[in-house]
């Protein structure tokens, strides 16, 4: 391959943001076939096409993925270096780039980020809330510098993916006062035939549930089944039914949503993982999360 063109890439990085090549050349004032020429330069100089056509759009090959993940970093890193230059006396921020799984408890997240967004030179935090599965994939080609999770990536999942156990904690059952009420005594029998909130099938929190309501032979009014948390919790917040979340948030769930706590389940906990493509650590900011989490979450 030759040397890479930078230019060239810069096309390359406008057209798939803007979603087209049309777009791209109004933005930077060019005319289309001089866009369009230079990709297809760079596509020459790579041996691999970066784009497909399906109709009237161009959608990125995976080739085109991996080499827009790479200039994402590459010109975003360039934009601190101008801000830099502009402003000697200020701190650069580092970026940390974090893939949250949408079946985590936002302000468990929020606590995991806390030491990047309060270190001296604080990290500029982007995250990405998706499926794990797809998050997984953004590891090897940088998509991310982690992954939030609460499984660990398999055996089946890129040699180069490492998980990184950051700890454990209960699960609790809460509700808005007027059913905490009525749902906190002779608990957990008071369930049966309850109105409640569950996470849906494809997360671990969710069979680990049905594992103990098997066990405790509780048949409870499933009202609603909710992959997001955040939105779980908005539903409890209104009153739809109990909902579960992690006891080492209890204080700001409470807080936050206006609910009481009903009980601790016994048995059942939450686990959580960060997914990095390096077996050893070397994003301070990765590290900071890891030492910090492990001191609260047992």
């Amino acid at each position: 391959m030759e040397r890479l063109n930078y230019q060239h890439l810069f096309y390359f990085w406008n057209v798939a943001r803007e979603g087209g090549v049309t777009r791209a050349s109004e933005k930077l004032g060019l005319a289309q076939p001089t866009i369009s020429g230079q990709i297809a330069v760079l596509e020459e100089s790579i041996g691999a096409q970066l784009f497909r056509k399906e109709g009237r759009n161009l959608v990125m090959t995976e080739t085109g993925r991996t080499v827009f993940n790479y200039a994402d970093e590459i010109f975003s890193i360039g934009r601190e270096l101008g801000s830099a230059l502009k402003n000697r006396a200020g701190a650069v921020s580092v970026r940390l780039s974090v893939g949250v799984s949408n079946a985590l408890p936002k302000l468990v997240v929020y606590r995991l980020l806390e030491p990047a967004l309060s270190a001296s030179n604080p990290f500029q935090v982007i995250c990405h809330e998706d499926k794990t599965e797809r998050l997984l994939a953004e590891l090897p080609v940088h998509g991310v510098d982690l992954v939030f999770s609460d499984w660990p990536a398999t055996g089946a999942a890129d040699a180069r993916i490492y998980n990184h156990p950051i700890g454990e904690c209960g699960v609790a059952a809460f509700a808005v006062p007027q059913l905490q009420e009525r749902y906190r005594k002779n608990f957990p029998r008071c369930l049966d035939d309850a109105p409640l909130l569950l996470p849906t099938t494809n997360t671990a929190l969710r069979r680990s549930l049905d594992q103990w309501l098997d066990a405790n032979r509780l048949f409870p009014k499933v009202v609603a089944e909710v992959e997001d948390s955040a939105l779980l919790k908005t539903f409890g917040a209104a009153g739809a039914g109990v909902f579960m979340a992690p006891t080492a948030v209890r204080p700001q769930v409470e807080e936050q949503y206006g609910v009481k706590y009903i009980a601790t389940l016994d048995g059942v906990s939450e686990r959580f993982y960060a997914i990095t493509a390096q077996r050893k650590i070397k994003h301070a900011g990765v590290a900071a999360i890891l030492e910090s989490a492990r001191g609260w979450l047992i």
